[in-house]
């Protein structure tokens, strides 16, 4: 097995009751990458948030980790993750192929609310961490799994969509999404299962990052977002996606994502700023496909 590295980032910052983070850290650490193991290092890693003490990731962590939040290299004891947090709900999916893990947690109780999606990639060496499963979403069954390369194409093609209105996306009932706060419900039409709505289409990601779990019908992707946040240009603003692929088709999309100002810089919704920056957007139509095929 070829080392990979141990990647984290944190979310977004809002405004007083809606804090999101969204952290990225890159280690190698001792284990074979199995499921089990990836499992045992987010159980110490959910483990840490709840104490507050870094000490639970860094006694698994290597001596060169790379620790970011937002994108900015910190210190992993003295980043947020040295604070105690009591999250509400958290989802984990295990990539083994590429050695790697995304969690996201929610703590809307908390006294500072977050929202936190977290990367790590592993490399092999000697030992293993402890067993804890943490998992909210349920497995597919073997027979209906979609392959990695039907469950990162639906990925992709959310984000091909956003620079190319020829591109199809493969979205499932019930055609509804909410990304920045921005309810976007579409029309889904039963005869032939096409889901239109207004996206952009002039926005190409700069970059990617993915970690896919096929038993859960998951990718996650971490990717540059230009023109997010409105006070900072074309910069592209750290994001991720966490999709839910069932069928071929996305049914679900857990966002998370981080700018420099409050609201990113606008005062209404995520959706409104294209309109206010003069961004084109255009109705796409959004095609559901069947299981183990991209078309």
């Amino acid at each position: 097995m070829t080392h990979c590295s141990f990647e984290e980032r944190p979310v977004t910052s809002y405004a007083q009751d809606r804090a999101s983070l969204f952290l990225s850290f890159a280690a190698t650490v001792s284990a074979d990458c199995t499921r089990s193991f990836l499992k045992a290092a987010t159980g110490d890693y959910l483990a840490a948030w709840l104490d507050g003490n870094p000490a639970g990731v860094t006694a698994f962590a290597a001596q060169n980790l790379k620790y970011m939040e937002n994108n900015i290299p910190l210190n992993v004891s003295t980043g947020t993750l040295s604070v105690p947090i009591k999250f509400d709900y958290n989802f984990s999916a295990h990539d083994t192929v590429r050695c790697a893990i995304i969690t996201e947690i929610v703590a809307a109780t908390d006294p500072h609310p977050y929202v936190i999606h977290t990367r790590m990639v592993f490399g092999k060496n000697d030992g293993k961490a402890e067993l804890i499963e943490s998992i909210s979403w349920s497995v597919i069954p073997k027979d209906k799994q979609d392959t990695r390369a039907v469950v990162q194409a639906a990925g992709d093609a959310y984000f091909d969509r956003f620079g190319n209105t020829f591109v199809t996306v493969p979205w499932g009932p019930p055609c509804y999404r909410v990304e920045g706060g921005l309810s976007a419900a579409g029309i889904l039409h039963n005869d032939t299962q096409f889901c239109e709505m207004e996206w952009p289409s002039t926005i190409i990601f700069p970059y990617r990052r993915y970690v896919g779990a096929e038993e859960l019908g998951v990718v996650g992707m971490f990717i540059g977002f230009p023109g997010l946040d409105r006070t900072q240009g074309q910069s592209p603003m750290p994001d991720s996606h966490l999709f839910r692929v069932e069928g071929g088709k996305i049914k679900y999309s857990h966002t998370a994502s981080s700018c420099v100002t409050a609201g990113c810089g606008l005062n209404e919704t995520f959706g409104g700023g294209f309109e206010k920056r003069s961004v084109p957007v255009a109705p796409v139509r959004l095609r559901g496909i069947k299981p183990g095929k991209m078309e």
